[in-house]
Order: structure tokens, then sequence, then C-alpha cells
């Protein structure tokens, strides 16, 4: 691929991706389908160009070719191409099925991708029955049947992609067009929204949603109609109420933007009713934004109605810098269409319900420069409705992002100016691309070779041939023979090992290879994950063998041959690579330290959020002393809501309480501890005389070291705050039958362990 670089949540997906294909193709079976569900934002075009390059490196001596059906409306095909074409850096070859094959080619040739707009082919003629499209119709040249068929008759098999399968991939007309005339060898179905259901497809990749949320691919969360309520009066109607909420929150995002120098333009979208309604709505829409210097003529104001209708100001309205500030449209952007700036949604009250789905609330979903930032207010999306009521479709509800239950701060508040920390998660304990350096300078300087000479391979090769052998013959297997166990004595085994005296030799199979070769870096990683770390460990190896030594892993069998120089030499490779593991750890130290600088935000004067939205799975609770009203609540153990009731209870000396929450933002009150991690402690407590309580509930027992980390680095917390003139209380809590305990040492100790270190909270 290009300069970009897979996600981790990317990696693991291409992964299964390719682990599930390979083992796909290898039945020679039709009608072979693999479901890709991954959420809109996620990347999903930029995983599966990945997918492609990586199945070829790995099936190198099978030939494949892949079609590239784009389902949805717009010009998704051509967006496809253009993204595919910018991230390979010129393999595999990418072509436009009407510009490429257009009766000149008679066969799609191995290795190569070719991209298909599905209404060049789907169209009949109702009376004849016959195809609409010069593709699809019989004529002096290859038309599409034709070029199918020749290619799976040459021997290539087909991998079938099918974007936005949602989308009439269902249709009778798509099963004709899958089943009847491409009949690939492998069908990938790839939908935020899948459509088949189990028992229609043979494996299922999913890219969680969290995991894209915490990679700073897509926003955080959505609110609701934020601070609508600063921009009514008697004389407001509804409509003009959201529009000016609207053009309100798009100024302080901009405002925002500026302040932090990021070059972003955010981006309104207003969707209208279709028919008349919608006509009415569109009128009203421009003579309020006109007023307000928003109008067509000055670029500021764009339109998309329908693939039929009128389009305005849509040329380069995806560039992050655009001008354009405003867009209305109908169903037009529900797939085919990516702009990232997007970032505020606009509904009106229609005659039928309104729903949010997913293809609509993804078009506001995406970061626009594919991370989040410090300012939280620009890691959120906004929404707008003048109605009641609405309702969200399941797969938006999944994201767990939609935040439309209001609360506010009850005004007994006085600030509390804490010191916060938040930074997002940066390690995942993975070996990452500059490890590309550590492997090329270990391996150099056991071989004897000039770092960064690429000119003198032949050199190289001899200087090489002193400790290694660079024959390409196949690793030679031993295979036991002839063992017999007595099934009654299998219990008293005390061996874990069978071994045989007698055995056969043969040689590796291609996979075996493959396996034996991750199996050796697997176990020289020293502690990284493998899943994680197996693709750039893998990079680095092909880049020091094409380097210094000539051997391409593109070149026909490439990888196979890199891989028997690495088997037949395993006694020198094993230690090599554990050596280049471990001198990796200086830079991975370092890594995560810069990491840390340029993801961590101190905020000196934290308060908690004069108001705050909650998802619609939170419940509503009549807790008297909740400093939030109304208040919200979702629980991650019993031993909170077991706790907020004994508070409750027994509140003689309390004047509020409010629960962190669970999510990882920047609003939530956070401590550091260690180089990179963050503590959100549960619960803070305002007692009557003017202690404020930091207190985490914890089950008895349960990941006993990870409480130690966590409650010391809170006591520490809370002696430097009051050595500032803070008035500060907490530790960990406990329940102890109807009691709870507190833990507030300085050294922390299990209850188990130490029972007379644990005090009764009723006792503050």
């Amino acid at each position: 691929m290009g300069i970009k670089t897979l996600k981790r949540y990317q990696e693991e997906a291409v992964e299964e991706l390719i682990k599930y294909s390979e083992k796909l193709i290898r039945k020679n079976r039709e009608k072979q389908t693999i479901v890709f569900q991954a959420p809109t934002g996620s990347g999903k075009t930029f995983m599966m160009g990945s997918f492609i390059e990586q199945l070829i490196n790995e099936m190198p001596n099978d030939d494949l070719c892949f079609l590239w059906i784009s389902i949805g409306t717009g010009k998704l095909h051509k967006q496809s191409y253009n993204s595919l074409k910018n991230n390979y850096a010129g393999f595999p070859d990418i072509y436009l099925l009407e510009e490429e094959f257009f009766g000149s080619r008679q066969t799609i040739d191995k290795n190569e991708v070719v991209i298909v707009n599905w209404d060049k082919l789907n169209q009949k003629d109702k009376k004849t029955n016959e195809w609409k499209s010069t593709l699809m119709k019989d004529k002096e040249g290859t038309n599409f049947r034709e070029l199918v068929k020749n290619t799976k008759q040459s021997g290539t098999k087909i991998i079938l992609i099918i974007d936005e399968s949602h989308t009439n991939s269902t249709s009778k007309r798509a099963l004709e067009i899958r089943d009847e005339i491409i009949k690939a060898d492998l069908t990938i179905e790839m939908s935020a929204t899948p459509v088949l259901t189990e028992g229609e497809y043979q494996q299922k990749v999913k890219v969680e949603p969290l995991d894209v949320i915490e990679e700073g691919m897509i926003k955080k969360e959505i609110v609701i109609n934020d601070h609508i309520d600063l921009t009514t009066d008697d004389e407001t109607t509804t409509q003009e109420l959201i529009l000016q909420s609207a053009l309100n929150k798009r100024i302080s995002l901009l405002q925002a933007y500026q302040e932090a120098n990021i070059k972003v333009n955010p981006l309104v979208l207003i969707q209208i009713p279709i028919g008349s309604e919608g006509g009415d709505k569109q009128e009203f829409i421009e003579t309020f934004l006109a007023k307000n210097n928003i109008t067509y003529e000055n670029g500021k104001l764009a339109i998309w109605l329908t693939k039929d209708e009128e389009k305005i100001n849509l040329e380069i309205l995806e560039n992050n810098t655009n001008k354009v500030e405003f867009l209305i449209f109908k169903q037009a952007i529900g797939t085919g269409w990516d702009c990232p700036r997007a970032q505020i949604l606009v509904r009106f009250r229609e005659v039928k319900s309104i729903v949010f789905n997913i293809q609509v609330v993804g078009r506001i979903l995406r970061m626009p420069e594919a991370k989040h930032y410090k300012n939280d207010d620009l890691n959120k999306a906004y929404m707008y409705v003048n109605t009641k009521a609405f309702n969200i479709d399941s797969e938006v509800l999944k994201l767990n992002v939609v935040k439309s239950l209001k609360s506010k701060r009850k005004d007994i508040y006085k600030p509390l100016e804490l010191k916060s920390y938040y930074r997002n998660r940066i390690d995942f304990g993975d070996i990452t691309y500059s490890f590309n350096k550590v492997l090329e300078k270990t391996f150099c300087d056991e071989f004897g070779l000039e770092v960064g000479n690429y000119d003198v391979v032949g050199s190289n090769q001899e200087a090489v041939k002193s400790k290694i052998n660079l024959d390409f013959k196949n690793a030679e297997d031993e295979i036991m023979l002839d063992v017999h166990i007595d099934t009654s004595l299998f219990d008293k085994m005390d061996e874990k090992t069978i071994k045989s005296d007698k055995t056969i030799s043969g040689v590796y199979s291609e996979n075996d290879i493959i396996y034996a070769v991750e199996n050796l870096i697997k176990v020289n990683l020293n502690g990284y994950a493998f899943k994680r770390s197996i693709s750039p460990v893998r990079n680095a190896l092909y880049r020091w063998f094409d380097k210094y030594l000539g051997i391409n892993k593109f070149d026909l069998n490439g990888v196979i041959r890199i891989y028997l120089i690495i088997l037949n030499n395993h006694k020198v490779f094993s230690p090599l690579l554990d050596a280049s593991v471990k001198a990796f750890k200086p830079t991975k130290d370092e890594e995560i330290k810069l990491k840390v600088a340029e993801n961590e935000v101190w905020n000196e004067q934290w308060e908690i959020a004069e108001e705050k939205y909650f998802n619609p799975r939170y419940e509503r609770y009549e807790y008297r002393l909740s400093l939030y009203e109304p208040c919200y609540l979702s629980f991650d153990s019993k031993v909170e809501e077991e706790f907020i009731d004994y508070i409750e209870k027994n509140s003689d000396n309390i004047t509020w309480w409010w629960q962190n929450g669970s999510e990882h933002m920047a609003v939530n009150f956070g401590i550091k501890y260690g180089i990179q991690s963050t503590f959100q402690p549960d619960f803070l407590i305002m007692f009557n005389d003017g202690r404020l309580g930091i207190f985490d509930t914890k089950a008895s027992g349960e990941r006993e070291d990870d409480n130690k980390v966590k409650a010391e680095a809170l006591q520490q917390y809370i002696l430097e705050e009051n050595q500032k003139g803070k008035n500060l209380i907490g530790g960990l809590v406990i329940k102890d039958a109807e009691h709870f305990r507190l833990n507030n040492k300085k050294e922390y100790i299990s209850f188990k362990e130490k029972t007379e270190d644990w005090t009764y909270f009723k006792n503050l």
C-alpha cells in the first residue's frame, strides 16, 4: 500500500479476511461467501484494498483476480477506483471495467483488480428481457459475460467484492449476475449493515465500533439538540430554532478548529423530506440561510437532491477546507459519498416518523483527519431535530454514540478546580513499523554488512553465505510413524510430549512453511502481542531480504523463498529475531513517551460539566442526592449500584454525589498513573463539611495487582493536591457483608491480607 498504514483494528480484520479467504479458496467450491461488517467511517475500502494486496502476497502461486462491484448510488465505483489507485504503489493493477474492458480484452489477468459500476450491468428491458448495457449485450468484442467466462476457463480464480452490499445485493437481478454469470470462487459482501443471515455465508469478519472510536477514526458521540435552549424566544418557530442552533454550533466549532490551528471548515447537512413536503422545506431553508449570507452564488451553500436532480457546488465538497458551509440533501448521500468534515445534521419534522439510520448518521461520524483532538467538542457530532420523538435504528444504537437524554448540574454545585488527566490509549503491546531499522541494524551487524548500502547485493550475498545457506530447497519435515497409545493409561501419562523412534521424512507444504516461520517469530516476540506484531515483523524481514540480498517478496515465489532461507537456517535466524526484538525495547519506550506527550491532556481547573447528554440505554433514577438532574445511570457492576443506594440511605453528612461514568473522555475526571495510564475513579462525593471524596468501587479480591497501582496513585494525588490547599479524601471501596469499607492508606494491602487497613465508610 501507499503511505497510509493500517490501524490496529484494521490489521486484525485484514488478517482474519486473509485466513478465511485462503481456507475457502482452497476448497474450490462456488458460492462461498464471507461477510465483512465494519462501521461507517472505519475505512472499509482501505482495509479491503490492503486485503487484496496481502492475499496476492500470501498466495503467490495461485492465479487470482478481483472483481469489485460498487452497488451504491452515485459515483461510488469511481471513488473506490481513485481510493485504491492512490493507495497502491503501482501494484496490483487496477482498472475501471467500462474503460479498460470494453471489448478489447478477452480475460482478466492474474492479480488484476477490476472496478465495476453496478448500474452499468443490471439493467434489462422489461418487455424483451434483454440486457440494456453494451457491457452485457452480445456484440463484436468481448462483453462482460464472456469476459468472466473466459477468465474462469483460463484457470484464474475470481474473488468478487460487493461494496455496500446491503443495497440491492439480494435482488433478483443481483443474484442472477452473481450466481449465474460471475460464479465467483469467493464472494466478500462488505457493508456496515449486511443483510445476509447466519447460514447464508461461511464466515463473518466484524469490526467493533468501539475499536474504531478508540483509534480516532469516528466521533466519540453524537449529541441531540445541543444548547438549543440558548437560541429560543417566544416568536421563534421550531424549524427556525433548529436551523439557528445548527448555525451557532457551526460557528463555535469553526472557532475551536481555528484556535487549535486545525484546517477544517465544519459542514452542516440538512436532510429534507421527499416530495412536495421537501420542496416547502427547501424554500424555507434557502431563505433563512440567505439572510445569513449563505447562498449558492457565494459558494457557501450546496445541494444534492437525487442523482437525476439538482446538484450545485459539489465538485470538491469533501475537501476539509472547502468553503461550502451547508448542504441540502434528500436521500442521495446515503452511500457513495465521503466528506469527513461533515459534523452537524439537521432533520425536520415529517408526516411520517423520523428514523435515524446508519447510512445517514454515518455521514457525520467520520473524523476529518482520522484522529481525535484535545478539544472534546471537536470529537463530537451534532444532530438537530424539531420533533419530540424519533427512532434510531439498531445499527446506530450498536455504535453507542447517540446521546439524546439531557441532564443538568444542580445549582448547589460550587467550583472544584481539580487537576484532571486524560489521554487516549496509545499502546497495545505491539511491535510497530519502526522495528524495520532495528532489525536491519541487528541483521547487518551479524553478517558484517554496511547498514544502508543497498548497491552491493552480490557482495552481501557472498558475506552472508559464510553463516547461512541461501539455497531455496524445501525444508524437510519428519512425521512420527506407528505410534500406539493404550487409552486406559492416558490419564496416568506423565509426559505431555509423545515421541516415536520411527519417523518418515517429507517436505513442508506451502501453508506449513508460512506457519513454521510465523511460529518462529511468535516464540521470539518476548511478550509483544503476536496478532498485532506479526505484520510489522514480516515487513521488516521482507525489507531486509530485498534491500540487502535482492530477494523481493513480489518476485515469483518471493515470500516462500525468503521463508525457506529462514527455516533452513533457523538456528541463526531464531536468535537474531530474539536479539532484534530485545533491541527494539528502547525504541518502543521512546515511542510511548512521545505518544504520551502528544496525546495527554492536563486540565488544571477541571469541573463537572454543567450539562451532559446520555445514551438512550441509560436508565432514569430518582436519586435525591445526584448532582445531575434528571439522574441517568448505567452500572458496570452491582457494587456501584449498591454503593449509591447506601449513600442515599446514609446521607446525613453528604451534599451531593456524581458518577464519573465508564466512558473514557476528557469531560470525565482522571488521575495519571504509570507512564501511560489513566485512572477514572467511579464517584466524587461532596460532604457537608466541605471535604470532597474521590472513591472507586471494587469487588473484593479481584484484580488486586491493578487495585494496588490505582489505589496508591489516588492516595498520591490526594496528598499532592491537599498540599496545594485542597480538602480531599478518598480511596478504594469494597462491600463487606452489609457494610462498605474504605482503604485510604499510602501503601495498599488487600482486605483479605490486612483487614485493619480498611475503615468503615460510615465513619468518614
